[in-house]
């Protein structure tokens, strides 16, 4: 018999309040934003100051792309660790680990001579573990399609912070260090709310459930990893490379970050409003696939050469930001328990960052390689039609248990 232990600040006695278990859930859920906010303005307040950072590190070309792209990488490369640790300590207590490691590395890459590479893809790790560990943290609390929405808008909010705000304190501090080694602040902030969470929480710390693929899930587990993979590496190549697209037009270093900040929050709202449509069959049907086609035309837009930047922003950032929304939904609703949310949002994940991180890389050296950004938009443009027939796919698919031994639902 499985025994599925939850976070006692959630799952009480009935001798408790309800209001209490209210106020606990409450904020659990709180943190969970939080942690959400975090994960993105260590990605994006560095794609705002590339040039910059570049210039003041003395970093060369191949260095430069790597500072773009590392943390998508060290994504790929470091999914399992998020799942292992939560094994050994806990979902809550890895949550407040992970906050805890990224603001040391946020603070080692700016301010450490040296540190600068390697604080980058420590933070890369550091917000994997915490990014794969929200899905199955959100099914644990019985978040609805509001919650996960409201979840994935901090994304979304925290890399519009993190683009727009960099730049002009970049300016105040005389320089990228201190503006970069700021951003460990709001990380330490979630770090204090994922520990009152544990210190209210007498789960045990260890699960042994066993996982496992089997050939009846192995499609449901594939489709969802391409599709988290495709949305995330056009995110990401947005945020690593429209600035300096901009700049190569012409746009200067504020005001392309600012650009990449509008698209930020022009993601907030669909962000918030996909997981809640997600719940709705028949807009479903049109709604997810149809986040791809209008990703497409941005796509064509912009690599059109019109300048209206402003509008092409706004395009961009709100369906990337409804795409995020609707894939974190799908990870939850397409999984049939927390320990399977936890292994299917574990393999998308890190399976998907890996191929975002390569895929946005090629996008940087498809650019130098041929002088200008047009190969790399006709990648980014196929990539989203592709992503329209996958999401067409997912959606169409089962929910799955991954748990060693129990039956799948088909």
């Amino acid at each position: 018999m499985t025994v599925v232990w939850l976070p006692m600040a959630f799952v009480s006695s009935r001798s408790e309040p309800s209001s209490a278990k209210v106020q606990e859930r409450a904020i659990g859920l709180g943190a969970a934003l939080l942690v959400g906010l975090n994960l993105r303005p260590a990605i994006t307040s560095v794609a705002s100051l590339l040039e910059p950072t570049g210039a003041w590190f003395a970093l060369n070309p191949v260095q430069l792309s790597m500072l773009a792209t590392l943390p998508v990488i060290a994504f790929g490369v470091t999914a399992p660790l998020g799942p292992l640790l939560a094994r050994r300590l806990g979902v809550v207590r890895t949550l407040a680990w992970a906050m805890g490691a990224l603001a040391a590395a946020l603070v080692l890459r700016a301010m450490v001579p040296g540190g600068l590479l390697v604080g980058t893809f420590l933070e890369g790790a550091a917000i994997m573990a915490a990014g794969t560990l929200l899905p199955p943290y959100l099914k644990s609390l019985g978040a609805g399609g509001l919650w996960i929405g409201l979840s994935s808008m901090s994304f979304s909010a925290g890399a519009a912070l993190g683009a727009g705000f960099t730049v002009p304190l970049s300016h105040t501090a005389g320089g990228p260090p201190i503006a970069l080694a700021l951003w460990a602040l709001p990380a330490l902030l979630a770090l204090a709310a994922m520990l009152r969470v544990a210190l209210r929480s007498r789960a045990p710390v260890h699960s042994g459930e066993r996982m496992q693929l089997t050939r009846a899930t192995l499609p449901t587990v594939a489709l969802i990893t391409v599709m988290f993979g495709l949305q995330a590496m056009l995110f990401f190549a947005v945020a690593a490379w429209l600035p300096r697209l901009l700049g190569d037009r012409g746009v200067d270093a504020a005001t392309a970050g600012w650009l990449l900040a509008l698209a930020s929050i022009a993601g907030l709202i669909p962000t918030l409003l996909a997981p809640m449509l997600a719940r709705r069959r028949r807009a479903l049907l049109w709604f997810g696939p149809g986040l791809g086609v209008v990703m497409l035309i941005a796509f064509v837009w912009l690599a059109s050469g019109d300048t209206s930047y402003v509008a092409i922003t706004l395009v961009l950032g709100a369906v990337q930001g409804a795409t995020f929304g609707l894939s974190l939904s799908l990870i939850v609703s397409q999984s049939a328990d927390e320990a399977s949310a936890g292994m299917l949002s574990a393999v998308s994940q890190g399976v998907g960052y890996a191929f975002a991180g390569a895929g946005s890389l090629l996008v940087g050296v498809l650019h130098d390689a041929t002088g200008d950004w047009t190969a790399g938009l006709l990648f980014m443009i196929v990539s989203a039609a592709v992503l329209s027939v996958v999401v067409a796919l997912v959606i169409r698919r089962p929910p799955v248990d991954l748990r060693a031994g129990s039956r799948v639902r088909v």
